[in-house]
């Protein structure tokens, strides 16, 4: 009964240890996080500086569309 019981507590303690030194698929998703933050804010910083001229994209397309400005480009 107490060797069970000392195999179970070494068996438990290898789980633990194996588990503990397995950080491999972790570290990979940490970069892959890392890299989708640093991804969002590259979209972010991107519509900022450009919000301007995508907002003038946006209203130049919507002019030319309902008609009101003469000078669309046929293409």
């Amino acid at each position: 009964m107490v060797n069970e019981m000392a195999i179970r507590v070494l068996v438990a303690l290898q789980g633990l240890k194996a588990k503990f030194e397995d950080e491999h698929g972790q570290t990979l998703a940490e970069y892959g996080l890392i890299m989708a933050v640093i991804a969002v804010a590259v979209v972010v910083a991107a519509g900022v500086a450009f919000r301007e001229a995508i907002v003038g994209a946006f209203t130049d397309a919507t002019d030319c569309l309902s008609g009101t400005t003469s000078g669309c480009s046929p293409t």
